[in-house]
């Protein structure tokens, strides 16, 4: 049954019963928000004049006529000028067992779609929270239901090694952690990173709040603060591929790592492949370079990359930092790429948020 079809179908009989044949009016039907009870919703604004009646009361009378003669239309509500339609647990019994019947529902062309899926995408200076329990498991859920239905799915994640946020968690452990690990302070790796993360912030305001008490604009003082300054020369030092730099991060990673396996384990969810921003930002760097060198992108006074996408309804993205340094959406583009040269994707889906 198509559903959408059944409800405008029903719909048109108790209006025309109520206010005669519908002329070239097109019924407004529409999935029920979130926020409200209901699974379809009529809008009857258009129907004012047939009605001759307030909204309100225009709705109320649809779907008084609707309960009354159609069993599968359990109950309804009216929020103003919108009739929200509830259906029945017997009407959704039966569409589920039409689906059980249908041994073919769902199933993939004999040449399934090569899927990419991401979920997880965690960053390496804190532990997985609650929002990435969400997308482990709608990540991993949506991989199982395309694979049981015959495409080719590549689960994938992509963990967030590299950047200022990395940094400011090495410099705080630097300064302040006493040689402190996860095996002699028995905390997961990932929340022993996280902690210094934590302890970063910390410091920095203290700071950002002497700057502001002599005088600086707190714009200013959050610039200017030394422990910022440290955090931005470190960062340029990981991409310049200093030792003691370089050895810091693969350490402290490394923690993460191992704290990131417990909790992927106990969720129960894995992946085909995992990819690592720090592996991909030199390629985004040379994808923005092949950009400016097009006249693609631009660059500011600053010495900083951007692109203008206000002509598409959006606004002006950040691509590059002055300082040379890569930002988020630097390694999207190389990780981008990469994937689709590594596979022959038809679709790639990326869960975030909600």
């Amino acid at each position: 049954m198509n559903i959408d079809h059944f409800i405008s179908e029903a719909v048109s009989r108790s209006v025309e019963a109520l206010y005669g044949p519908l002329g070239e009016e097109q019924l407004q039907i529409q999935k029920t928000r979130k926020e409200f009870d209901g699974d379809y919703t009529l809008v009857v604004f258009p129907l004012l004049r047939r009605s001759r009646k307030s909204p309100e009361a225009t709705a109320a009378e649809i779907g008084e006529h609707l309960t009354a003669h159609m069993p599968e239309v359990k109950s309804f509500n009216v929020i103003k000028g919108f009739l929200n339609l509830a259906l029945s647990d017997g009407f959704w019994a039966d569409r589920f067992a039409e689906i059980a019947a249908d041994g073919a529902f769902g199933q993939a062309p004999a040449t399934g779609r090569n899927v990419m899926i991401e979920y997880s995408s965690p960053n390496t200076n804190k532990p997985l929270h609650l929002g990435h329990i969400r997308n482990n498991l709608l990540g991993y859920s949506v991989a199982q239901i395309l694979r049981a239905v015959g495409h080719n799915v590549i689960k994938v994640n992509l963990v967030n090694d590299r950047g200022i946020h990395i940094c400011k968690s090495m410099l705080a452990w630097k300064r302040y952690g006493g040689g402190e690990t996860p095996a002699s302070s028995g905390m997961k790796g990932d929340h022993l990173v996280g902690k210094y993360y934590v302890e970063f912030d910390k410091h920095y305001k203290v700071q950002v709040k002497e700057l502001t008490a002599s005088g600086m604009s707190e714009e200013e003082a959050k610039k200017r603060a030394p422990l910022m300054l440290e955090a931005q020369e470190m960062l340029r030092r990981w991409e310049a591929r200093d030792p003691e730099v370089y050895g810091l991060w693969e350490m402290m990673n490394g923690w993460v790592y191992d704290g990131f396996d417990v909790t992927y384990k106990a969720l129960g969810v894995d992946f085909d492949k995992v990819y690592y921003e720090s592996q991909t930002y030199l390629l985004g760097k040379d994808i923005v370079q092949k950009g400016l060198d097009m006249g693609i992108f631009y660059r500011r006074e600053d010495g900083s990359v951007w692109i203008d996408l206000t002509a598409d309804g959006l606004d002006q993205k950040l691509l590059l930092r002055g300082d040379g340094t890569s930002v988020y959406m630097t390694q999207d583009l190389g990780t981008a790429y990469r994937r689709f040269e590594e596979n022959d994707l038809d679709d790639m889906i990326y869960v975030v948020g909600n």
